[in-house]
C-alpha cells in the first residue's frame, strides 16, 4: 500500500535515519539501510525481506514499474517530498529510492563451514568498502562461504553499498576465533595464513583441491601471529619491484582467483 507523507516525524522516517547512522539501532531493530534503485531491486529478486520502502515523490514516476513490483514485497511504500528523501540520502547524487531491509538469520560457523569447501576468513578487518568488496568479490568467484572474526558491521551502508548485491547471496557467519577454528577442523578444512613472509608457501604454489579456508588480516596489521600459528600452513603473494604489500581487498581477490580456479 502506497501512503504519502510529509512529515519528518513519521516513525518510519526516524526509524530509516537511526538504521542509517548506528550499529546500535541496526541490530535492536534488526534492519539495514537500502539506497538507490539497484540494491532495492536487487534486495526484492533475492528475497529478501522488505520492511518498508520510502521514495521521493519526482522520482516515483520513473521508479513506477520497480515500485509496482515491490507492493508485492513490502506492506508499505512511503512517497515523500523531495526535500525529506534529500534529507536520508547516503550518497551524493541519490536516486530518491530507499528501503529498510530485515537482516536475515544469522549463521553459525558450524553452521556455514562444510567439508571440501573453500573459505575466506576475515579477521578483524575494519573497512567497510574493503569488506564491501570482498563480500562481493567472493560472490563472483565462487567462495562457499565468510567467517568474519571481529569484523566491521557488514550490514554498514558502505559496506552494503559495496556489495552490490552480493549480500543477498553469500553466505557469511560472525564468529569468534575460535568457533571459526573449530568449524573449520571439525570439517578437516586446512588452514592458510596470508602473511607477507619471503618463507612463505607461494600463493601460486597452494593446494586447494580438497577445501580451504584463506586467513586475511586487518589492514593495517595484518593477522595478529597467534593467529598466524594456529593456521596449518602460511601462504604469500610474491610481488615485482618495491611492492611489499597490497590493500586487503586486492590481496583477498587474487587469494579468492587461485581459491577457487
Amino acid at each position: 500500500m502506497r501512503k504519502y507523507i510529509a512529515s519528518k516525524e513519521n516513525e518510519n522516517i526516524k526509524l530509516f535515519k537511526k538504521i542509517s547512522s548506528s550499529k546500535k539501532y541496526r541490530s535492536e531493530y534488526g534492519l539495514f539501510p537500502l539506497e538507490g534503485a539497484r540494491l532495492v531491486e536487487d534486495a526484492a529478486k533475492e528475497n529478501a525481506e522488505i520492511s518498508f520502502v520510502i521514495a521521493a515523490g519526482s522520482a516515483s514516476e520513473k521508479l513506477e514499474e520497480l515500485l509496482s513490483r515491490l507492493e508485492e514485497k513490502c506492506e508499505k511504500i512511503l512517497i515523500v517530498p523531495d526535500e525529506l528523501a534529500d534529507s536520508l540520502a547516503l550518497t551524493q547524487g541519490t536516486q530518491g529510492i530507499f528501503a529498510a531491509c530485515r537482516m536475515p538469520k544469522s549463521l553459525s560457523a558450524e553452521e556455514l563451514v562444510k567439508a571440501h569447501g573453500k573459505y575466506v576468513v576475515l579477521v578483524q578487518l575494519q573497512d567497510p568498502g574493503n569488506m564491501g568488496t570482498i563480500i562481493r568479490t567472493a560472490d563472483a568467484m565462487g567462495v562457499n562461504g565468510i567467517l568474519a572474526v571481529n569484523c566491521c558491521d557488514i550490514y554498514n551502508p558502505k559496506t552494503v553499498r559495496s556489495t552490490m548485491g552480493s549480500l543477498f547471496r553469500m553466505k557469511i557467519a560472525n564468529a569468534d576465533e575460535d568457533e571459526a577454528f573449530n568449524a573449520l577442523k571439525n570439517n578437516s578444512i586446512e588452514t592458510f595464513a596470508a602473511v607477507i613472509d619471503g618463507e612463505a608457501v607461494s600463493l601460486t604454489d597452494c593446494e586447494f583441491a580438497n577445501g580451504a579456508a584463506v586467513l586475511i588480516g586487518n589492514e593495517g596489521n595484518g593477522l595478529p601471529s597467534e593467529t598466524v600459528r594456529r593456521c596449518d600452513k602460511k601462504l604469500t603473494i610474491h610481488m615485482n619491484g618495491n611492492v611489499n604489500s597490497l590493500n586487503a581487498a586486492t590481496a583477498a581477490s587474487i587469494i579468492m582467483w587461485e581459491l577457487t580456479k
